[in-house]
């Protein structure tokens, strides 16, 4: 596939470096199978177009993530997805996305805003992650 695939997006007011949102959106396009082995990542001059940021944080990023055994740079030919993060349920076209989709349709609905749903989700895990540790 082309260097298409994933469109990073940089976001200045989050506080987190611009190499670490690439890294993190990356392996969420791994996680979610937009991403596959074998793809290609987009070009350190295509991020940099679509971006506004410097090439050397996108080389940063790239590495960190050859580095991770997730890509695999090819010199002349690009970087290549080598390891896939998808779990069985977390496809895009899973029925457990559509599920969550529906819930924050619902959740955003009812009035909270992007922090109160990311904290809902948080707490939930964390009470999962307690009860499972009172289990043990």
């Amino acid at each position: 596939m082309e260097g298409d695939v994933v469109e990073y997006r940089i976001d200045r007011r989050s506080g987190i470096p611009a190499y670490v949102q690439i890294v993190r959106q990356t392996e969420q396009a791994l996680r979610m199978g937009v991403l596959r082995v074998g793809d290609k990542l987009p070009t350190a001059k295509e991020v940099v177009a679509a971006t506004a940021i410097n090439p050397n944080t996108v080389f940063r990023a790239y590495r960190d993530m050859e580095q991770a055994g997730l890509v695999r740079s090819r010199r002349g030919l690009g970087t290549f997805v080598t390891r896939s993060l998808a779990r069985p349920g977390a496809e895009d076209d899973s029925p457990l996305r559509a599920d969550l989709a529906a819930w924050v349709a619902r959740a955003l609905a009812a009035g909270l805003g992007r922090d109160d749903v990311l904290a809902l989700v948080t707490a939930a895990l964390e009470e999962h992650d307690e009860q499972q540790q009172e289990d043990a």
